[in-house]
């Protein structure tokens, strides 16, 4: 039995709310990309084979993934402010088992728990704006949200290569373990909210779990098995959660037409974008034989000027409804991936310009798709909705990068170059798709500045 949250309606410091979401989820962002520049620290120091090491990233990868879909599916029965503080009191004793870590299982231990706490912070930020903020003020509040996951993206590079270099790979969970501060303000903050018991879909839940892990563990190794046992564990979910009471995944979400749109057309964004993420550093390492830490600042301008766009952005969402701002993310996008195409094996600062409409792009494309999102969400749903547009966001990202990989091995015969300017030519079919898609939400009842008011 768990309780189940009531709109408490707007609150009074939402200004500040959402600037300390942003700022807890560029340090959860960071973590992500700050281990991945010192993974090969860890190899050396723990003396790990690559294969062994992986894990320490898809495992963080699954378990976060999972916990986002729970902690937002949570939230329409536990108040956002107690599943916070479970999540930042995970994160932080797992930056302390971290810290002290020095055995390949109590890093992957503490990498774990950092997932099961950091998957609290996206989700959990997406479904207060949506439930919290009036639709008139809402654009620049998932704005925000949605810059600051852009932002930690760059400085993850730049703050882990430093760290590593500086003091060490185990000094990286310092950094995470600062969101802990955060707790009194959160709690202080935070609208107080009401609450009834409910018995909690726990089968859904562990379905939901297997379903996304043999998924995502399909896409790390492509072994046939786990995609057969994701398959048959969602035709068991989707049976299950047509006949319990309060499911885990509400089956109505998944047959609403534009909800669906929207998640694909998001998803393709996510692709695109880390897919080139992924990328970048080996475009400038293999083509350019740049070091790390200058491949981080390479790519940090794009993550500040996304930043700091994301004011801007808010303001002329809520200005001019969703669907302008989503064809110019859409836009910005097929621009860069373009020059990407074209330019990006001739010198490293077109891979940086190109790699700044990037990232203003996603952080435009992604803001706005997460507004009309929860525009077109009964209260009801919010909570199991924007989980999912998590979810699935995090699935592209994975399948982007995983495509990417598989994409540079079947090429291998070719020169660098060629390699990376078909990847992003492929990237630049899929947006066209991503544009198709929106035409037909455009045509076939996406919302006007009007419908918003």
């Amino acid at each position: 039995m768990h309780t189940v949250s009531k709109k408490a309606g707007p609150i009074e410091h939402e200004n500040k709310v959402i600037l300390l979401l942003s700022m807890t989820i560029i340090l959860v962002v960071m973590n992500t990309t700050m281990f991945n520049v010192g993974l090969p620290a860890v190899l050396q120091d723990l003396s790990l084979a690559s294969s062994t090491a992986s894990w320490i990233i898809s495992g963080y990868s699954i378990i976060f993934a999972v916990a986002t879909l729970t902690y937002s599916r949570l939230s329409d029965f536990v108040p956002i402010s107690r599943l916070l503080l479970i999540g930042l009191l995970l994160l932080g004793v797992a930056s302390i088992i971290g810290w002290f870590a020095d055995s390949f299982a109590v890093l992957l231990l503490a990498r774990l728990l950092q997932a099961a706490g950091a998957g609290a912070i996206p989700g959990l930020g997406m479904v207060f704006a949506s439930r919290y903020i009036p639709v008139s003020r809402r654009g620049k509040a998932m704005s925000f949200v949605s810059s600051a996951a852009s932002l930690g993206f760059g400085l993850g590079p730049v703050v882990g290569g430093a760290i590593t270099q500086m003091f060490g790979w185990n000094y990286l969970f310092i950094v995470t373990s600062f969101s802990v501060l955060l707790l009194p303000v959160f709690y202080k903050l935070l609208p107080k909210e009401e609450s009834y018991k409910v018995r909690f879909d726990f089968m859904g839940a562990l379905l939901t779990m297997l379903v996304v892990t043999c998924f995502l563990l399909f896409l790390s190794t492509f072994a046939s098995y786990y995609l057969v046992i994701s398959i048959i564990s969602l035709a068991i979910l989707w049976k299950h959660i047509h006949k319990f009471s309060i499911p885990f995944i509400q089956p109505t979400i998944l047959k609403k037409r534009p909800y669906i749109k929207l998640l694909l057309i998001s998803k393709i964004a996510f692709i695109t974008h880390f897919s080139t993420l992924f990328m970048m550093p080996l475009m400038l390492a293999k083509v350019f034989n740049k070091e790390a830490a200058v491949i981080g600042l390479i790519i940090f301008p794009g993550a500040i000027l996304s930043a700091v766009a994301a004011q801007f952005i808010g303001r002329v969402i809520d200005r001019f409804g969703n669907l302008p701002i989503i064809l110019t993310g859409q836009t910005l996008l097929i621009i860069s991936t373009t020059l990407f195409a074209l330019f990006s094996s001739l010198s490293p600062y077109w891979i940086m310009v190109a790699y700044v409409f990037m990232s203003i792009g996603f952080s435009t494309l992604t803001s706005s798709i997460a507004n009309e999102t929860s525009r077109i969400l009964p209260e009801k749903e919010i909570g199991t909705g924007m989980g999912m547009y998590q979810l699935v966001q995090f699935f592209g990202g994975a399948l982007g990068v995983a495509l990417s990989g598989m994409l540079i091995d079947w090429q291998l015969s070719f020169a660098y170059e060629v390699i990376y300017r078909n990847i992003f030519i492929t990237l630049l079919a899929c947006l066209l798709i991503s544009v198709a898609l929106f035409r037909n939400y455009r045509n076939n009842g996406g919302t006007t500045l009007t419908d918003q008011k």
